[in-house]
């Protein structure tokens, strides 16, 4: 039996309302033409559920509202899952690079906060990560951080995926360092 087109719409409501949005940015952009120049707008959005998943989006028009709706339109189609560890933090530190930009993420113990600026600060608390410490590199261009952010977090792995793809038990790929130092000795010379 088919639900009513209100139900529907109420769904769509709901799913929209979990996501919220931040503007990272807006250009005032020109167009030269015959008669002067046309002013627009160029918006960065970020769109996030502060439980794993997080977007971003640039839209443009002549009026700033119809920016940010455009953006953040685009941002919720292009929301990928990341995986955190204890939902507060990154499982391992990464890195990405777009342009000129660079970002290096690391994960941090409780207690920390969000150590980030600009658009990688937003970008975290859009993701829903409460203590991780950043830094960028290079381009201060918004556009280039965020897609550096991105690219950092997309290299993210959880320890269940890779000890499948490497046939092994979690336990082994998240033990300590120096555990299994003590029991290898190529390993205790490389750590001494």
């Amino acid at each position: 039996m088919a639900r009513p087109q209100r139900d529907r719409g109420r769904d769509r409501e709901e799913r929209e309302s979990e996501f919220q949005d931040k503007l990272v940015h807006i250009n005032r952009v020109a167009k030269v033409v015959k008669g002067g120049k046309r002013f627009g707008f160029a918006a960065l959005v970020i769109v996030g559920d502060q439980k794993g998943r997080v977007g971003f989006g640039h839209g443009k028009a002549r009026e700033v509202p119809e920016a940010i709706r455009k953006a953040t339109e685009e941002a919720r189609r292009s929301l990928v899952r990341v995986p955190l560890r204890e939902g507060r933090t990154l499982h391992h530190d990464s890195e990405g690079k777009h342009g000129a930009g660079k970002v290096v993420l690391r994960s941090a113990p409780p207690g920390t906060g969000v150590i980030a600026g600009g658009p990688t600060r937003a970008v975290c608390e859009m993701l829903g990560i409460q203590d991780v410490v950043a830094k960028s590199l290079g381009s201060t261009n918004p556009y280039n951080m965020v897609r550096a952010t991105f690219a950092a977090l997309k290299a993210q792995e959880n320890p269940r995926a890779v000890a499948a793809r490497r046939g092994k038990k979690v336990s082994e790929i998240v033990a300590r360092r120096r555990d299994g130092a003590a029991s290898d000795p190529e390993l205790a010379a490389e750590g001494a």
